[in-house]
């Protein structure tokens, strides 16, 4: 990796969580699989096959498994930075183990790049674009869907306001999130062609704080940020952080909510005879024709 990329995440504790979580994976994957599924809606819309198709940080083989039954895809290799991730997708389905900032693939490899709730652990997101876009052939698809910056905001301020009330300071906690404009940029300087980003968000409960913290950790989802306290939380700053959420985010029914953006970005490598977006004041009709026809047929 260049020296100068920022270096939030420690990537070998990353794996280490992500081993951690494998097996019970597929117990608490419905973050995955409803990110997965998105991905799929947009892959079957497409009047195209893909013969061959990447997917990136695949946990289980849920992006697999719903690329392979959208019926545009013919093969699928997984890679993903835990061995014991790999290990758990189909066995027909081919499994890599991989560094993310630090993989590469040979130029024009695959019809197809796929990645489901991933690559907000990768450092160097503009450089794994740029990546990608080499590793796609020419028209060759890429699906993304990763979370977004309003996820578990009150999980973030309610860590943070519990760490300083009981250790007088506070230790990077949460992996800072993307904002859609910012990826939506993104994509084309990373020489993409017709990129779109789109979000929407999901309202999840959980029987209590304590529980949404487990099944975070349970995910693989644990603190890797390579500022984080170099050792384990103390219970009173837990048990703080769960007081404060239960009193600000409890459901009627004494549960509590948590808000998960997932941001969907779909873009296509460069190709000469691709399509391309009109250039600006190049359209044969206006849209004030449209609104004074309206005006007029109001008037009669």
């Amino acid at each position: 990796m260049a020296a100068n990329i920022p270096q939030l995440i420690d990537s070998v504790a990353h794996r280490r969580y992500r081993n951690r979580a494998s097996s019970g994976f597929g117990a608490v994957n419905f973050l995955k699989q409803a990110a997965a599924d998105r991905l799929a809606d947009r892959l079957e819309i497409v009047r195209r096959r893909f013969p061959l198709v990447l997917d990136l940080g695949a946990h289980h083989g849920e992006m697999a498994k719903a690329a392979l039954a959208s019926g545009k895809v013919d093969r699928v290799i997984c890679a993903d930075p835990s061995l014991g991730m790999a290990e758990h997708t189909a066995k027909d389905t081919p499994s890599l183990v991989i560094d993310y900032d630090n993989v590469n693939f040979r130029e024009g490899s695959f019809d197809a790049i796929t990645s489901a709730f991933s690559m907000h652990w990768v450092n160097d997101l503009p450089g794994m674009l740029t990546r990608m876009r080499r590793w796609l052939k020419p028209d060759g698809l890429l699906l993304l869907s990763m979370a977004g910056g309003i996820s578990f905001g009150g999980l973030r301020s309610c860590l943070a306001e519990a760490e300083s009330q009981t250790a007088g300071g506070l230790s990077p906690r949460v992996l800072p999130m993307a904002d859609i404009r910012d990826l939506g940029g993104l994509l084309g300087r990373a020489g993409f062609g017709l990129p779109v980003a789109d979000s929407d968000t999901l309202s999840v409960s959980w029987a209590d704080p304590l529980q949404m913290m487990r099944e975070l950790r349970q995910m693989g989802e644990s603190n890797a940020l390579l500022g984080r306290a170099n050792h384990i939380t103390r219970r009173d700053t837990i048990m703080q952080a769960s007081t404060l959420y239960q009193d600000r985010f409890s459901t009627e029914d004494q549960r509590v909510n948590a808000d998960i953006e997932l941001i969907t970005l779909t873009a296509w490598s460069p190709s000469p005879d691709q399509q391309k977006p009109l250039k600006p004041g190049s359209a044969d009709i206006h849209l004030g024709d449209f609104l004074n026809s309206d005006q007029d047929n109001s008037q009669n």
